[in-house]
């Protein structure tokens, strides 16, 4: 396949010939605040068949549905309720995503086989531009190939998907760097499904009531059965070289991660390490995958990651995806 690389920042008319692909079934990456999406119509089910087949993504793992108006929501559910009214005012645009009750127009195959639909109104202007030009909501995981960091540069997505998708949009670097908050409110207690930048306490602040994280999510495992949203059954993140998460205070931290990467480099292997400072959890969250991907550029053999106090609900975040990338291997000192 023959794609398309356009700059959205140059042009309004690089934004409508990208609309122009989703309408007629095709597949569009394009950049959002958290990270770069891949994106079809989310009606059409052949379309959806296609993000699938492009990452090589699991087709029981559900695609998130991008609107640009919090209006459009009428023709994805029926469930209207007031939690979901007061956190749209609240956080729309922006990185929350909320699990619905799906109408039945809504495919099977963009849901992953669920009877609910994931559903995000994004922060980004040309997400939003590329979503009203197309006149569809539009499905869209992230724009990597299944299983590896997610891409927060528009590099990222040309190394990923060059010659797998129609049109790579290309626009500024992920403002957030990590996925959207997964909030599933068809339950009697909400309950997030995917952490991100926004905790549970401050959606619990706006609901005026308790906000739960997902059991799965503090064992610290992926689940056996059907993912309710996307990251939730499937290893996420990783990246080529092996990885090792070095876990404790920050004193031990660093003086491990540089024993075993003076150990492991006389024994010839190239080491990487990412160690972020105490409570620079933002940071973390913004550059965690660049730098996964900048050492997999450099073509390092192993990489030693320093933890994050996940007692903070953005250190949490990106926890999640830290243990993720690493297969759950973590040494504690």
């Amino acid at each position: 396949m023959n794609t398309k690389i356009l700059d959205a920042t140059e042009s309004n008319e690089n934004v409508q010939i990208a609309a122009d692909v989703i309408r007629a079934g095709g597949l569009v990456a394009f950049p959002t605040e958290t990270v770069y999406g891949l994106g079809c119509d989310a009606f059409n089910a052949e379309a959806a068949r296609k993000v699938y087949a492009a990452k090589g993504r699991p087709s029981d793992n559900p695609m998130i549905v991008h609107i640009a108006r919090a209006s459009d929501i009428g023709a994805l559910t029926p469930q209207i309720s007031t939690d979901f009214v007061r956190l749209a005012d609240t956080f729309w645009p922006g990185p929350l995503t909320m699990v619905l009750r799906k109408k039945a127009e809504v495919p099977d195959v963009t849901t992953g086989g669920l009877s609910t639909v994931a559903v995000r109104l994004p922060d980004d202007p040309v997400a939003l531009a590329l979503i009203r030009a197309a006149d569809c909501p539009v499905a869209a995981p992230s724009a990597n190939l299944s299983g590896g960091p997610s891409p927060t540069k528009a590099e990222h997505v040309i190394r990923d998907l060059s010659g797998r998708v129609d049109v790579i949009l290309t626009g500024f670097d992920s403002r957030i760097g990590i996925e959207s908050t997964v909030l599933d409110l068809t339950s009697d207690i909400p309950t997030i499904l995917r952490p991100g930048i926004l905790a549970n306490y401050q959606l619990a602040a706006i609901l005026g009531r308790e906000v739960i994280y997902d059991p799965a999510l503090l064992a610290g495992r992926t689940l056996d059965g059907t993912p309710k949203a996307p990251g939730m059954k499937y290893e996420h993140y990783a990246p080529k070289a092996q990885m090792l998460v070095v876990a404790g205070e920050q004193d031990k931290v660093r003086a491990e991660i540089e024993r075993l990467k003076g150990l492991n480099e006389r024994l010839g292997s190239a080491v990487g390490v990412i160690l972020f400072e105490e409570r620079a959890y933002v940071e973390a969250a913004h550059d965690f995958y660049a730098r996964l991907r900048a050492l997999d550029g450099e073509g390092v053999d192993l990489i030693l990651a320093g933890a994050l106090n996940d007692t903070d609900s953005v250190g949490f975040a990106v926890m999640n995806r830290m243990l993720k990338s690493a297969g759950y291997k973590v040494v504690n000192v």
